[in-house]
C-alpha cells in the first residue's frame, strides 16, 4: 500500500503540537481526482487553531492547512474538465460552490482535514485549473485559496469595487496585500496601515499603496483616513483587527460603505463599550462578515489575477520537514512577514 506524509495536530495534556505520520495514499472515486500536493500556504488561521484560539469547529487531531496547490495525478471516471498534468488548487471549502455558506461550513484545516501532507482526493467541482501557459508557481497559486477569496471576497462579494473608490487595509498581512494588489489593478484609491515605517515602505515600493499610516505615530489613523478622504470616508474596510479597531472603522467609513470583518487579531479593552449597532446605523454603511468564500468566487478570482498578468504576494517558503514547518509557523505568528508565508513540498 502507497504512503504518503501526513501532518496532524496532536493534543497531549493541555497543549497541542504538530506531528507527522505515513498514511495510505487516499483512494479516490469516480467524482474526484487525486492530487500530489506541490505547494500549501499559510494563514493566521492555522496558528490559531494549533493555539486553541480558533472560534470554529476544528476536529480532533486534524490535518492543519487549507490552501494547496498540485498536480492532478488520477482523475475520476466521471471528471470530464481535468486531466492527469493539469495545475490545480483546491478551494477552502469543497462543498460551498456558490453563494453564502449555509448551514454547515466544512472548511479544509478545522472541521475537516486539511492539505498538509503529500496527497489529497478532492471531489472535481471543487477543484480550479490554471492555463498551461500560466507563470505563477505553486506558492503563488496556493496563496490564493484563503487569502485571495477572502479578499475578493470583501471587494466584489456584495456591491462590487468600482474605479476611483477608496480602500483601507489593516496591516501587512497576506489578505491586506493581496486586497491592495486586488484592488490596485481595478483602480482602486489604497490606504494602508501598520506599526511600521519600513513595511509601509516597501509595500509602497511592491505593490504601490497610495497612502501609508503608521497607527503607532498616528493613533487616531480614523482622522488620517478621513482627511485623506477629504472628510468623505472610505468606502471599503478590510477590518482584519475586529474588537479593538471597529470603532475607528465605523468613524472613517463612507456613507454607504463596507465594513469586511475579516480576522481578529486586536482585541477589545476591557469595559469598551462601543456601540456597534448605532455606530452602523448613524454611517448608512454594511458590516460584513468575511467566511472566505465560495469556489465561484475563487474561479473568478483566478480568471482575474491571470487576465490582469498579477502575482500573488509570497515572501518566504519553506520546507516540508517537521522543522520547517514548525520554523514556517513561527514565522508567520512573529508578524515579521509582508504578503504570504508558504510550505513547498518539491
Amino acid at each position: 500500500m502507497a504512503l504518503n506524509t501526513v501532518f496532524r495536530i496532536h493534543k497531549e495534556g493541555s497543549s497541542q503540537s504538530l506531528t507527522t505520520a505515513k498514511e495510505p495514499i487516499p483512494v479516490i472515486d469516480k467524482h474526484e481526482v487525486l492530487i500530489k500536493i506541490r505547494a500549501v500556504a499559510l494563514n493566521f488561521r492555522d496558528i490559531a487553531i494549533l493555539a486553541e484560539q480558533y472560534p470554529l469547529e476544528v476536529k480532533e487531531n486534524v490535518i492543519p492547512c487549507s490552501d494547496a496547490a498540485g498536480e492532478v495525478v488520477e482523475v475520476g471516471s466521471l471528471i470530464q474538465d481535468l486531466k492527469v498534468g493539469d495545475r490545480v488548487i483546491g478551494s477552502f471549502a469543497p462543498a460551498h460552490l456558490y453563494g453564502p455558506a449555509l448551514d454547515s461550513y466544512l472548511a479544509h484545516g478545522a472541521p475537516i482535514d486539511g492539505v498538509l501532507r503529500e496527497y489529497i482526493s478532492l471531489p472535481g467541482t471543487a477543484v480550479t485549473k490554471f492555463p498551461s501557459d500560466s507563470k505563477l508557481s505553486f506558492p503563488q497559486m496556493s496563496a490564493l485559496v484563503c487569502t485571495g477569496v477572502t479578499a475578493w471576497n470583501a471587494l466584489y462579494g456584495n456591491v462590487p469595487l468600482k474605479p476611483g473608490q477608496t480602500v483601507l487595509f489593516q496591516g501587512t498581512g497576506g489578505v491586506s496585500i493581496t486586497g491592495l494588489m486586488l484592488a490596485k489593478a481595478a483602480g482602486a484609491v489604497t490606504i494602508i496601515t501598520s506599526s511600521s515605517d519600513e513595511k509601509l515602505e516597501l509595500v509602497q515600493k511592491n505593490f504601490g499603496a497610495d497612502h501609508l499610516i503608521n497607527y503607532k505615530k498616528t493613533p487616531d489613523w480614523a482622522a488620517e483616513a478621513n482627511k485623506i478622504t477629504n472628510g468623505l470616508g472610505v468606502d471599503y474596510i478590510f477590518e482584519n483587527g475586529g474588537a479593538g479597531t471597529i470603532e475607528q472603522s465605523l468613524s472613517c467609513i463612507a456613507r454607504g460603505g463596507i465594513i469586511s470583518a475579516i480576522g481578529f487579531l486586536a482585541p477589545g479593552k476591557k469595559g469598551d463599550d462601543f456601540d456597534v449597532t448605532l455606530g452602523a446605523l448613524t454611517r448608512g454603511c454594511i458590516i460584513r462578515g468575511i467566511l472566505v468564500g465560495s469556489k465561484q468566487l475563487l474561479d473568478e478570482l483566478v480568471r482575474f489575477v491571470i487576465n490582469k498578468g498579477l502575482v500573488p504576494p509570497v515572501e518566504k517558503t519553506f520546507g516540508f520537514s517537521l522543522e520547517e514547518v514548525k520554523a514556517a509557523y513561527a514565522y508567520l505568528q512573529s508578524g515579521s512577514h509582508i504578503g504570504k508565508v508558504c510550505i513547498t513540498l518539491d
